[in-house]
């Protein structure tokens, strides 16, 4: 690295990395992101992204993206193109796309080298016996009975299993180390079973699919991965991982290393659970905007600039840890804050008829596109004889301190001028259906008679020029932080109701309208919101809250 490289906040990895660079023991740095492709990556697996991704990057080295497709059962195509996009998205691009299917070959030879060395048999015994077999943390485990089988026995029903003349289930390869190893995964872990099902890259060529902990450190060592970096889980895993790079012939030999995973608040990070939710139907798909999926937030309006300064300021530990979703919302609105071009919409709104406006008039009003970078220029705001505000922002009998629209009161429309209430329009019911007001000419925004000060300043849309929209408002997904907490009750009971509301006839600016997917905006007092990529249209506007203006959570 050169002197002048800019600064990077240090953690435990990487300075692992720059002593094995400094020592010599690796001339640069390969890296590797593995997801199974059986769902959709969430906002934690962004954290391993970053860090693979960002190391290779920043260190002049390389990181492959490989699919663990070792369980036909549950993957699919679909997912691997979704986990692709999904890290694009982010802002990263891989050296080689690779898959363990690519290994399966390599991974056979080297079990039944391990067989021939005695290291490996095949066992006869059913799923549960095994289990049962383990032992507990205590308690030693037992040895199959099938342990001493011979080496060409064990061979020829390997091969046979491996050529599909055998149901599911019928035998399984184990590895032979330790029965009464303190660590459960070195008793004999199982390497293959026996699945008798297409796999949607080999298809039907292969009967026996390899286990997560056989197939790993393998293709680790098959592409020259230096650093093998995976959360907290796998830490009780890296003898075995060890144990199987050290007794087969591999190229190379990977350094596994662990670091804490990504937990949000008021939300799930557990694929089978955010499985759950979307084929029972609790959200509209893995891209739902309530999801913590990469997909849902992409479409919710966040940033991969955001999620990127997020798990920065996060760093990497080896404490667990949960953090709260204020805390990525935070870094969401302060780079939307520095972006996001300032508009107006009102998302409830009530008639505002001034009466002293020429009918059938417009008025062109200059606002800046953002008050803090003039760079950005201005826009055209229209102004006409009838306004749409929000319901909120009127009360007939206001509370203290109450500084928006009431009766005989005044308020400034923002960019625009200082109006009066002077008659409250109402149905039978008693509901405002418009509000009769006055403005004063000389107290138009920037002129010089606009001096004149009032305490509240509320946004509008013109009635005429702005265009119907629907705005669909996100919220937590879940009502308590911790839906996993309580074992005794099922996490679905915690699903916060209030998660979307959607507003049908909500008005914006006409510039919104005809934006499209990846136009973020700030409606002013409202929060940051942005088109719906699936459902928006030109001139059909749907838009999402992206998030608040403020963190509201934090008072509640």
């Amino acid at each position: 690295m050169s002197d002048d490289a800019p600064t990077v906040a240090t953690n435990f990895i990487r300075n692992i990395v720059i002593a094995d660079l400094e020592s010599g023991k690796h001339a640069s740095i390969v890296t590797r992101f593995p997801p199974e492709p059986n769902g959709h990556l969430h906002i934690g697996h962004a954290k391993s992204i970053c860090l693979n991704f960002g190391l290779a990057k920043e260190f002049g080295g390389k990181t492959n993206l490989r699919f663990d497709d070792t369980n036909p059962l549950k993957e699919s195509e679909d997912h691997v193109q979704a986990i692709m996009e999904d890290v694009r998205w982010l802002g990263f691009e891989w050296d080689e796309l690779c898959n363990a299917s690519d290994y399966f070959d390599s991974l056979y030879e080297w079990a039944l080298y391990l067989v021939e060395q005695g290291k490996a048999y095949v066992d006869s015994q059913d799923a549960d016996t095994i289990r049962r077999q383990r032992g507990t943390l205590t308690e030693a485990g037992v040895e199959s009975p099938y342990r001493e089988r011979s080496i060409e026995e064990n061979r020829d029903l390997f091969v046979r299993m491996k050529n599909g003349e055998f149901e599911d289930g019928a035998h399984v390869l184990r590895a032979r180390i330790d029965m009464a190893s303190p660590n459960m995964n070195m008793r004999d872990p199982v390497m293959y079973r026996i699945l008798n099902v297409p796999h949607h890259r080999t298809g039907d060529r292969w009967h026996i699919y390899p286990m997560y902990d056989w197939a790993h450190g393998q293709s680790d060592a098959i592409e020259g991965i230096t650093h093998s970096l995976c959360t907290l889980e796998f830490e009780d895993h890296r003898p075995l991982y060890n144990w199987f790079v050290e007794n087969i012939p591999a190229p190379c030999r990977p350094r596994q290393i662990e670091f804490a995973r990504g937990n949000l608040d008021y939300t799930v990070m557990s694929k089978r659970r955010l499985l759950q939710l979307v084929e029972e139907g609790h959200v509209s798909g893995w891209d739902d905007p309530r999801m913590p999926t990469i997909s849902g937030i992409r479409r919710r309006g966040y940033t991969p600039e955001a999620v990127r300064a997020f798990w920065t300021e996060m760093g990497i530990s080896k404490q667990e840890s949960i953090i709260e979703m204020g805390v990525l919302e935070n870094a969401v609105r302060n780079d939307l804050n520095e972006r996001a071009p300032r508009t107006m919409a009102v998302i409830d709104p009530v008639k505002v008829v001034l009466l002293n406006f020429p009918e059938g008039e417009t008025e062109w009003l200059e606002a800046p596109v953002h008050p803090q970078k003039p760079e950005m220029g201005q826009r055209k705001v229209a102004l006409t004889r009838e306004v749409w505000i929000e319901r909120a922002d009127f009360m007939e009998e206001p509370p203290r301190k109450f500084f928006r629209m009431r009766p005989g009161g005044e308020v400034r429309l923002r960019n625009a001028f200082i109006v009066r209430c002077v008659e409250v329009v109402k149905d039978e019911a008693g509901e405002v259906l418009e509000l009769h007001c006055e403005f004063d000419p000389d107290s138009r925004s920037g002129m010089p008679g606009a001096n004149r000060k009032v305490k509240g300043t509320i946004h509008w849309v013109s009635a005429e020029h702005g265009v119907p929209a629907e705005v669909r408002l996100y919220d937590r997904l879940f009502s308590v932080p911790n839906p996993l907490a309580e074992k005794e009750r099922d996490f679905l009971e915690f699903l916060n109701p209030e998660s979307l509301s959607i507003v049908e006839h909500a008005f914006v600016e006409p510039a919104v309208a005809q934006g499209g997917a990846g136009d973020f905006y700030q409606f002013e007092r409202l929060g940051y919101f942005s088109h719906d990529p699936e459902d928006s249209a030109p001139g059909r506007p749907v838009l999402n809250r992206t998030v608040t203006l403020r963190d509201s959570w934090r008072k509640k």
